[in-house]
């Protein structure tokens, strides 16, 4: 079993983490109620993707 010889430093290690960062969402306008929501997702405000009604919402 392979053992380190030396203990690794705190700048190679958080360097190596340097792309563990979580990204932020893609966030795009809904096309029928120009509402902000996640890209490639049906719109939670009007249940519209792509132009048609996929999702039949209640209204309060």
């Amino acid at each position: 079993m392979g053992v380190p010889k030396r203990k690794t430093s705190k700048a190679r290690r958080d360097k190596r983490r340097a792309h563990h960062a979580l990204a932020t969402p893609a966030l795009s306008r809904c096309g029928q109620c120009n509402e902000v929501g996640l890209a490639h997702h049906v719109c939670p405000s009007c249940g519209y993707y792509k132009g048609r009604l996929v999702l039949e919402l209640k209204e309060e």
